[in-house]
């Protein structure tokens, strides 16, 4: 039976969420190993005793943001906060993806491509608005 690749990274997922609360790494460990079958891929079982491995160390903190990268996460998350019809929520949306990139054109190398980054959420919302992936009566591109 091979590796399922889902149900292990579920596992991963849940058992680094439980390491945080307290918990014993070598039984979380244990119930990490015993997902990967004796005749998975030599690949799959590379990558899993990898991420099995790192389990037990703590992930490394994150490198410290910028005051650009700070005032672009603020845009993004304000952009959400929009009010009004779709088109005021369209143009909440390029608003905020225009002020973001000028700020990643400021930013060093190291941080512009995560600050760009944060606009693809807002291109994805400004998409659903435009055409929603569900019915909302009166949208632009709905039959309704």
């Amino acid at each position: 039976m091979p590796l399922d690749a889902q149900v292990f990274t579920m596992a991963f997922a849940r058992a680094r969420e439980r390491l945080e609360q307290a918990g014993d790494v070598a039984a979380e460990q244990a119930q990490l190993r015993a997902l990967v079958p004796d005749d998975s891929s030599d690949e799959d079982k590379q990558w899993t005793a990898i991420l099995i491995e790192r389990l037990g160390k703590p992930p490394a903190a994150a490198p410290p943001r910028s005051a650009l990268f700070e005032e672009a996460a603020s845009i993004h998350a304000e952009a959400f906060t929009a009010e009004g019809d779709p088109d005021a929520k369209i143009a909440a949306a390029r608003e905020a993806r225009r002020r973001i990139f000028a700020l990643a054109e400021q930013a060093d190398e190291a941080e512009a491509a995560d600050i760009r980054a944060m606009t693809r959420p807002l291109e994805h919302w400004e998409n659903d608005l435009l055409d929603p992936p569900w019915p909302i009566e009166g949208s632009p591109g709905q039959d309704g």
